[in-house]
């Protein structure tokens, strides 16, 4: 019986795994132990898969991660570009403080934030890997930078305020609040820097 022209013959075995839920288990594995932490095998077993299935699906370790980052991004970690909707300048301060307390202490996750310490003791062979966490730390440390500037030219915040200066407060206090709570530092204890942080916001 003839074939019909538009058929195309099966390219390999179909995957058998959910890639997605398979993002999410490696997510889990790095956040925890680090980029350099996470070994093949922690991550292979977490997912349910071998290796040559792994880099079938996601290429390499380096890539698979940069997978997991971006799942934690658009996720865990999505507060950031959600409180730059708050209508003043001083409630996107807030809510940004706010929001990363209850991610860093979260039951269901880890603690602490993957982009801080995903790849802080890392040798040479993870440099790649530490420049794309100081890359999308940054990124986000600009897009604060962008709603303040525009806070400021609405004459939300004074005149003499610099918006990067305090992009990069709201960014250096989260980060240490990130440290804290991997360190298991209590909501008390973060609340406690948030009301510190707060009362040095220009008003």
């Amino acid at each position: 019986m003839k074939k019909e022209s538009g058929a195309r013959a099966p390219r390999g075995r179909p995957r058998s795994f959910d890639t997605e839920k398979a993002v999410d288990q490696a997510l889990e594995v790095f956040w925890r132990k680090g980029y350099e932490g996470a070994s093949l095998s922690d991550l292979t077993k977490a997912m349910g898969i071998n290796r040559p299935s792994l880099y079938a699906a996601f290429g390499d370790k380096q890539a698979l991660f940069r997978r997991t980052l971006d799942r934690y991004t658009q996720g865990p970690a999505a507060y950031v570009l959600e409180a730059l909707n708050a209508p003043n300048a001083r409630t996107v301060a807030e809510r940004l403080l706010q929001a990363a307390a209850d991610s860093l202490l979260n039951p269901r996750h880890p603690r602490g934030c993957l982009l801080v310490q995903g790849a802080h003791a890392c040798g040479e062979s993870a440099n790649v890997v530490q420049r794309e966490l100081i890359a999308r730390r940054l990124a986000g440390e600009a897009a604060v930078r962008k709603r303040l500037q525009r806070a400021r030219s609405e004459g939300d915040l004074p005149p003499d305020a610099d918006p990067a200066t305090l992009a990069r407060y709201l960014s250096t206090v989260m980060h240490g609040m990130a440290v804290e709570a991997a360190a298991g530092a209590t909501r008390r204890q973060l609340q406690q820097v948030i009301q510190t942080a707060l009362r040095a916001w220009p008003e």
